[in-house]
């Protein structure tokens, strides 16, 4: 009489960046829970999807192996019959259960939990109850996690004056102060740091403010110091500012100095606060997102005693401080406000193609323009060649770029627009790094189903086990570093995706033909739209991007005209 086959599982578990805990280790754990739950039933895992580095709070679709164990769920050969997790609260976070558990239910894939002794029954109000309070203590356990953090760095700052971490200010570099006073961060090689004045940045910083207290603007003063050739502060630290031009100095960074309390030796925290916000408020179980805001001056935490060696006195700065105020008042607001509500077709959508910067928006005599003061912004810029003024008129952009929309999005020309955007993508071609992270990825499981295979023959378990544990640490790397590449290459969509999206916006010729300003600007934004104005020739390249590269080129100012579909296919080309 033969055996039964074991009750084949799969595997999920999860840890975050905010865990002081080793992937593996963490791994470890959560799978030895795992198994001695399901062994006495005769279960055996057979796959594994463990999210490293992923906070609780991404709901599943967004955790990148738990996004992929749904995807399998569809999958009649997926392999399993039931999912295993070895720790609920690293799992589900808030109400994700009850928004996950009916995609297993409806697939037919149990779902097995340490805490439920076995299987959850979709219709059982006492397991819902259980895991629904899971999800609530887990996510009261990550509030209450960022609140002792948020409390302990308040403290240390305003009492202590500790140095938190982050980049030292302009003027500035770090001192060892030697160990951590946390015996356990001194054995992970923690220091303590301070900052300490840096002898070629901080004489910058005084003669900032003695220039500005002496009645120099802020783009007089970076004026002065490019005419002198003082590096900027993204030129002096070329390491962290790999992203900026580094080119000149600017009216915000001398602004950004003069508003930096630091510079008096006390320390500052909370300067900024990362929100959490919807990531779409159509669909509520996508969860949220970070973004990063300034706080108002009285949510900052400044140190009562100087903590490191000032640059300038108190009274310096709070004279800097009443004179920024004073200037700013001289604005007139009624001007302002007035401006602000004007209406801009294109905002953020047009870029300046000699800089790459984003044109801002601006009413002159009662028309909108967009133009770049590349040359205003950063002092001496004009030793580049850019233009001191670049100037769009929007209403000389507007009427070509519609009349081609219109005329490729037409359901007579729809199908002809939606090919032309499918073959205009890039190719399906790996780059090396993905190339070598699936094939690492992929010899890692043929190892693993041979690993299991030899447990099955009778080969020693401990042995095995090791072997299981490397070569899954190795595939964990591997997906690791694919993730990360992912995230940077272009992906193809299929036609059937681009249609989708594109029928989606409705009827693009009538929206633009009798819209407001407001909804042709939401159209443009759904198009995924980027215009890049040449001020030389006075063309634009109009940029559809359905997550692929498309263009069109359309003549504005004089001579102006839209590409025909006689003279040039509605995507990619370009127009004389």
């Amino acid at each position: 009489m033969t055996s039964p086959q074991p009750k084949p599982f799969a595997f999920y578990g999860r840890i975050s960046t905010e865990d002081n805990q080793d992937p593996e280790s963490s791994r470890g754990w959560q799978l030895t829970r795992a198994t001695a739950l399901i062994q006495p039933h005769g279960g055996r895992i057979v796959t594994e999807y463990f999210d490293v580095g992923q906070s609780r709070s991404l709901p599943w679709q967004r955790r990148t192996q738990a996004n992929t164990l749904l995807s399998a769920l569809r999958n009649p050969r997926r392999g399993f019959s039931a999912v295993v997790v070895g720790e609920p609260h690293r799992a589900f976070y808030g109400n994700q259960f009850g928004l996950t558990v009916p995609l297993f239910a409806h697939y037919g894939v149990e779902l097995w939990v340490p805490e439920i002794g076995g299987p959850i029954d979709p219709d059982n109000e006492a397991h819902e109850l259980v895991m629904s309070v899971f999800g609530g203590m887990s996510k009261g356990e990550r509030n209450r996690i960022k609140l002792r953090v948020r409390t302990a760095m308040a403290a240390q700052t305003l009492l202590e004056g500790r140095y938190l971490g982050g980049r030292p200010p302009y003027g500035y570099t770090l001192r060892d102060l030697g160990p951590h006073p946390n015996p356990a961060k001194a054995a992970d090689g923690k220091h303590l740091r301070r900052l300490t004045p840096d002898a070629q940045t901080s004489p910058i910083v005084r003669r900032i403010f003695d220039e500005f207290l002496a009645g120099y603007g802020l783009f007089a003063i970076a004026e002065g110091l490019t005419a002198n050739h003082v590096p900027c502060p993204s030129a002096h630290d070329r390491a962290r500012n790999r992203h900026r031009s580094g080119i000149a100095w600017s009216k915000s960074a001398i602004r950004v100095i003069l508003t930096n309390p630091r510079y008096t030796g006390r320390q500052v925290w909370n300067k900024q606060r990362t929100d959490e916000v919807l990531l779409d408020v159509d669909d509520v179980a996508l969860g949220h997102t970070g973004v990063m805001r300034w706080n108002a001056r009285d949510k900052w935490v400044v140190s009562k005693e100087i903590t490191h060696p000032p640059l300038i006195d108190d009274e310096t700065f709070e004279q800097a401080q009443a004179l920024l105020t004073r200037r700013a008042r001289a604005v007139d607001r009624q001007e302002r406000q007035r401006r602000a509500r004007n209406p801009y077709v294109f905002r953020g959508m047009i870029y300046c193609a000699v800089c790459q910067r984003r044109m801002q928006g601006q009413y002159n005599h009662g028309a909108a323009y967009y133009r770049c003061r590349f040359p205003q912004v950063y002092a001496l810029a004009n030793e580049v060649e850019h233009p001191r003024n670049v100037y769009l008129r929007e209403d000389a952009l507007t009427d070509p770029l519609d009349e081609w929309l219109a005329s490729a999005f037409t359901p007579d020309h729809l199908d002809q627009t939606i090919t032309a955007m499918c073959d205009a993508q890039p190719t399906d071609q790996l780059r090396p790094h993905t190339a070598a992270s699936q094939a690492t990825i992929a010899a890692c499981d043929a190892k693993l189903a041979q690993y299991r295979a030899a447990l099955d023959a009778g080969a020693d378990p401990a042995l095995v086990t090791g072997w299981i544990t490397q070569t899954q640490a190795e595939r964990t790397r591997a997906e690791a570093d694919l993730q990360t590449t992912q995230q940077t290459e272009p992906r193809r969509m299929s036609r059937s995706q681009i249609a989708d999206l594109v029928r989606a916006l409705g009827d693009i010729a009538t929206v633009l033909r009798d819209a407001d300003p407001t909804d042709k600007a939401e159209v443009y934004r759904q198009l995924g739209l980027r215009l890049t104005y040449q001020t030389e020739t006075q063309t634009v390249r109009a940029a559809v991007d359905l997550s692929a590269h498309r263009g069109v080129m359309v003549r504005v100012r004089g001579g102006i005209r839209a590409p025909t579909r006689n003279s040039c296919a509605p995507i990619g080309c370009t127009c004389p």
